[in-house]
């Protein structure tokens, strides 16, 4: 049972079907590239009401809905939001992101879920889309719904749309995660693929096998929170174990962590062989790193934990020279902030993110993502990480790069936004440029002259368990789209 039946949370938002579409989601397995039961889901939807929908060959499904009476006048709007969800758990946790539907519950004035990502990201924005196209008494003009899949791991079905496809002039984005803010520009974006090949070689006789865990952080969004300063789980983990590789002679066999590319890593492990001589420093040097983190990391990530359990000593681990190329590597590249926005006060402009290490026969592959809101600063990055990594004789493959959003702040979409922000709030919105990839640089790029924003309710720690959706910011969302939509002028 969840902490609060849908019919009461629906009372209190004064919005019964946006929530009962967000919980409709919820109950639906749709990490990115498993989105289809959510879009068969839109489909179905669509159709018992009648409403003209197309799905395209990458799955994304436009719903198209008629202007209201006395409205057909109006400029067509595109409502997007996108169904797929990040899949972080807790260590530990039971949950399979695959078939389990996620269990939400309340906590005062949010919603959380219970060891995972909730999925408000972007759940909510879909839900809203939802509940539109299902009013009856909105005033509205020609109104299409786009809901893209595998956002989260690459915006590829933003980059997939068929060409034509949308109608609209001005595009609603509802991905973004404070109900202050209207954003009209985000990073781009560009992955990175690196693999570290290693050979194998014995173990040094007596020795002790141990799992090495560095785990207790945040975490969070790789681009949102990226600028809160959070530990990276690897590099913690890298610090402490190329200083006993260098003093202790520990063996590295194996180092694991992180699941997407766009999320801080939470967690990090490393399965190592101690000499068994050398076992008392070992622990020594555990204890006092633990230390050094949690003082240094104190305001942000306050229960970081470094620790290890005693295993069967491994026969093999990787050859000597290999690990210290990995470990000398992984120490020396650039993670987090690496620029902020002249331009901008307290936006970032280019970051990267240190996100996902695999061990697999004889490699050790890293996954990281690049951000910017400067194409120069972006190829200026990659290539500072591919001197690092190709000097380590590492294969180093970039992939799924993606445009940013230029802003534009004289749009007519904007002003009347603004305006109605004011009358609903009785203050001003804080307009933005995030550090985030939006699929609006996607789709403004494939269909140029399309005016574009983007605003949402107040969502916190996307991308990590600790994510929750604040229900009093959705009633003001609610009321901002829907005001929105009455208020698109006429066609030129």
């Amino acid at each position: 049972m969840n902490a609060m039946d849908s019919a009461g949370v629906g009372v209190a938002l004064e919005s019964s079907a946006l929530w009962r579409h967000f919980e409709a989601l919820c109950a639906i397995p749709r990490p990115s590239k498993n989105e289809g039961r959510a879009a068969a889901y839109v489909v179905s939807f669509a159709r018992s009401l009648g409403l003209e929908c197309h799905q395209d060959e990458a799955g994304n499904v436009v719903v198209r809905k008629p202007a209201s009476p006395g409205m057909e006048q109006r400029k067509g709007v595109i409502l997007q939001a996108h169904l797929d969800m990040v899949p972080q758990k807790n260590e530990g946790h039971p949950h399979c992101f695959d078939t389990d539907p996620i269990q939400w519950e309340r906590d005062g004035d949010w919603i959380r879920a219970r060891g995972t990502t909730l999925g408000a990201d972007n759940g909510v924005g879909a839900a809203a889309a939802l509940a539109v196209l299902e009013a009856s008494d909105l005033e509205h003009g020609p109104l299409e719904a786009l809901f893209t899949v595998d956002e989260e791991t690459g915006m590829t079905g933003a980059m997939a749309l068929e060409p034509g496809l949308l109608q609209g002039e001005i595009l609603l984005n509802l991905d973004t995660e404070d109900e202050h803010e209207l954003c009209i520009g985000c990073a781009g974006g560009l992955d990175l693929v690196v693999r570290f090949p290693f050979t194998l070689e014995p173990v040094e006789p007596r020795s002790v096998g141990f799992r090495v865990a560095l785990t207790g952080l945040r975490g969070g969004h790789s681009g949102m929170d990226i600028v809160l300063q959070r530990a990276n789980a690897h590099k913690l983990l890298v610090r402490f174990l190329s200083d006993v590789a260098h003093t202790l002679n520990v063996q590295l066999v194996s180092l694991d962590g992180g699941t997407v590319r766009n999320a801080i890593p939470r967690e990090s492990f490393a399965v190592v062989a101690v000499p068994a001589a050398h076992l008392e420093p070992f622990m020594q040097k555990m204890a006092g790193y633990q230390r050094m983190y949690q003082s240094d990391y104190a305001s942000v990530d306050e229960g970081v934990t470094l620790g290890a359990e005693e295993l069967a000593c491994p026969e093999m681990v990787m050859d000597m020279a290999s690990q210290e190329l990995l470990l000398n590597a992984l120490y020396a590249l650039p993670n987090g902030v690496m620029r902020m926005n002249p331009k901008l006060p307290g936006v970032v402009e280019t970051s990267t993110n240190l996100a996902v290490l695999s061990t697999g026969d004889e490699e050790v592959t890293m996954q990281c993502l690049l951000r910017s809101a400067s194409d120069s600063m972006k190829s200026d990055l990659a290539r500072m990480m591919m001197s690092v990594c190709t000097l380590a004789g590492a294969d180093v493959q970039f992939s799924g790069g993606y445009p940013g959003w230029k802003p534009d702040p004289e749009s007519e979409i904007l002003g009347i936004m603004r305006d109605l922000f004011r009358k609903l709030k009785g203050r001003d919105p804080e307009v933005t440029v995030v550090h985030a990839g939006l699929e609006c640089g996607i789709i403004g790029a494939a269909y140029p002259g399309l005016q574009m924003i983007s605003f949402g309710p107040t969502i916190q720690h996307p991308h990590s368990p600790d994510e929750k959706l604040y229900l009093p910011s959705l009633k003001p969302f609610w009321e901002l789209l829907t005001g929105t939509l009455r208020q698109i002028p006429e066609r030129g």
